[in-house]
């Protein structure tokens, strides 16, 4: 049907600009016989006669001349989204959507982003904070960033971002009341703060010398299921919590919690940026790709 609307719109466009069939042709490259035609055909479909044709002159009818400032509209409005979308191939500008887990998102990703979206103002940034798998291709989204294993990634490319470090962490008021664990089985004599949902514990992870992991839970004394308020607890005393080195720098920093069993090998959580497979990828899209990378590509400490 669209193809059958344009049929024959740019010759005529182009014949009334020109002022003749002749040097239409010669515009378009077509012989003159090939004009008549296709504006024969046009006038046809669209039972009006939109050029007064004398051996000498062409000029358009009343309807004629209100067919051509629409086509000659609608023709600069496919101008100008070619241009954009040319524009769009070359500079950094447009639209992305972006979605990112709520907590890592927040604190981590988005000031990288803020950042480059200052640099960029015809780049435009719809960010979505959520812990869901958020299936990017249904629901429109250019790009994702995503926390742990990836799962099925059909129709996905996917590029390592970081690694998230994991450590154990106590206030010093806990640690003074109950003392500080020195090996993984110490942890068993301690207080909890766990991760977890519908009543199950996320187990404290450890990597061994042999390229295994061990698993080590204190008893669990509250179990929640958000990392910001993990790390509050923590800070409150109520008990050790095992929490992203990123989550925790501010407390450590402050002296509200101290890192033990600091000796041991941290595990490191892989994170990934995902996107759907496009032959021509837009520039801003691998503009911003390339800035997660470079702001956020060694170990988050």
């Amino acid at each position: 049907m669209a193809a059958e609307v344009l049929d024959g719109v740019v010759v005529f466009v182009e014949a009334v600009e020109a002022g003749s069939f002749a040097k239409a042709a010669q515009r378009l490259n077509l012989t003159r016989s090939a004009i008549g035609k296709a504006v024969a055909r046009l006038e046809t479909r669209l039972q009006a006669t939109l050029f007064h044709r004398t051996t000498r002159s062409l000029a358009l009818t009343e309807d004629g001349q209100a067919f051509y400032e629409r086509c000659r509209r609608a023709l600069d409005e496919i101008r100008a989204a070619q241009e954009a979308l040319d524009s769009g191939k070359r500079e950094i500008a447009g639209k992305l959507r972006i979605t990112l887990p709520s907590l890592f998102g927040r604190l981590v990703a988005a000031p990288v982003l803020a950042t480059f979206a200052a640099a960029h103002p015809r780049l435009e940034l719809e960010l979505s904070f959520t812990d869901r798998a958020v299936d990017l291709i249904a629901e429109g989204f250019d790009l994702a960033i995503r926390n742990g294993p990836l799962g099925n990634g059909d129709g996905l490319i996917a590029r390592r971002l970081a690694d998230q470090r994991m450590a154990v962490y106590g206030a010093p008021a806990y640690l003074k009341a109950h003392g500080t664990p020195q090996s993984l089985d110490d942890l068993a004599g301690h207080h909890g703060v766990h991760y977890g949902r519908d009543g199950l514990s996320k187990g404290w992870l450890f990597p061994q010398a042999d390229g295994s992991q061990r698993q080590a839970l204190p008893p669990a004394r509250l179990r929640l299921d958000d990392l910001d308020v993990m790390a509050d607890t923590a800070v409150a005393g109520l008990g050790l919590a095992w929490l992203p080195c990123w989550l925790a720098r501010r407390h450590v920093m402050s002296g509200a919690l101290i890192r033990v069993l600091g000796d041991l090998p941290q595990l490191e959580l892989e994170t990934h940026l995902l996107w759907p497979k496009n032959p021509h990828m837009p520039v801003r899209l691998r503009a911003v790709i390339d800035a997660l990378v470079e702001g956020l590509s060694t170990p988050i400490l």
